[in-house]
């Protein structure tokens, strides 16, 4: 799915109600630009990392992906977004998220889903490139079992690169907590009423 935005370049600092940005790629120079806030965290919140969006307002469209997004760490939101162009009619690899459904039914079982990957790398056209991969954790059904790489499906014309043996998901049994022994409180009127009746014990053998 590609979606359009609207971008200015940006000789300087971004104005207000407006986030500061870059583009750039293998083919495509780097171009400072200025973004609506509003309209850009709307598209941000659809799109994700794993969209196309064409940049418009430059001239000619660019076809991008959004490579990084920096936050203010003092008053939140978008600070600068980082666009890596892409090139047209070429494959491109990059980072998409998995999406689980269902439930497992070895979770009924007093077990809890562990997710071991949460994304993929993919290699695809730009145009057949999926925002997400869905998992279905309906086929874990009891603690055997296990969702690998190798198991996802994946659209046509989409490669998965990572490992087809690495583990994806699996519900795995919750350990009761260990019963921990009660250990008496130490009674130190007792030790060292003891240790006086010692004292004076060995103080009476002592010859003059």
């Amino acid at each position: 799915m590609t979606m359009i935005l609207e971008v200015k370049k940006r000789d300087g600092k971004a104005g207000e109600g407006a986030i500061a940005a870059i583009v750039y790629g293998p083919k495509q120079e780097s171009i400072a630009l200025t973004l609506n806030k509003i309209v850009f965290d709307k598209l941000f919140k659809e799109a994700g990392e794993s969209s196309i969006i064409t940049l418009e307002g430059l001239g000619e469209p660019i076809e991008v992906l959004v490579h990084e997004v920096t936050f203010n760490p003092v008053k939140g939101g978008i600070q600068h977004v980082d666009f890596y162009a892409i090139e047209r009619g070429k494959e491109l690899t990059t980072d998409i998220p998995l999406e689980f459904i269902g439930e497992a039914p070895a979770e009924k079982l007093g077990g809890v889903l562990m997710k071991s990957l949460h994304e993929i790398e993919v290699t695809c056209r730009p145009s057949v490139l999926p925002k997400h991969i869905v998992v279905d954790v309906s086929t874990l059904i009891d603690f055997e079992s296990q969702i690998h790489v190798s198991d996802l499906i994946a659209p046509a014309g989409v490669k998965i690169e990572n490992d087809p043996e690495e583990p994806v998901a699996a519900v795995v049994p919750v350990e009761e907590e260990a019963e921990v022994e009660e250990v008496p409180a130490v009674d130190m009127d007792a030790i060292e009423v003891e240790k006086k009746g010692k004292d004076e014990e060995d103080g009476g053998t002592e010859k003059d």
